[in-house]
């Protein structure tokens, strides 16, 4: 078979694809690539990055951080107390082999996170004490 017969036998087994379909996915991709502009490059995976977001997903679920004046939802204290526990697991597992300045920022993050939980559940406490 010679490069014209190979050619031809290509592009006839080659199934037609409508305009709409590529074009479709051409702005889909287009999208998607602005989305990622806009949204920045991903930080590093470092240990320190690791323990902010478990703290922030912490600080969430305590009510401390609110996105908008009408998120009203309450602490989740159960799933907050276990990121809390996660990351003083994190803490016994890694005893020793840390960086001071690692070690610091968790058992700092701990710390507060612990103090934060009892004055969420105290202010629950007396919330529901009010409405009794």
């Amino acid at each position: 078979m010679n490069d014209q017969e190979t050619d031809k036998a290509t592009n006839e087994a080659a199934p037609e694809v409508p305009a709409e379909t590529t074009d479709e996915a051409a702005a889909d991709n287009a999208a998607e690539s602005a989305q990622e502009d806009m949204r920045g490059p991903l930080p590093p995976a470092t240990f320190a990055f690791l323990v902010l977001s478990l703290r922030a997903q912490a600080e969430m679920l305590l009510g401390l951080m609110r996105f908008s004046e009408e998120d009203k939802e309450g602490p989740n204290l159960p799933m907050a107390r276990h990121s809390i526990d996660l990351m003083g697991m994190l803490l016994d597992k890694t005893k020793g082999n840390l960086e001071l300045d690692e070690r610091r920022l968790l058992e700092n993050s701990l710390t507060e996170l612990r103090f934060r939980f009892v004055q969420v559940t105290e202010e629950v406490a007396k919330a529901g004490a009010q409405k009794a």
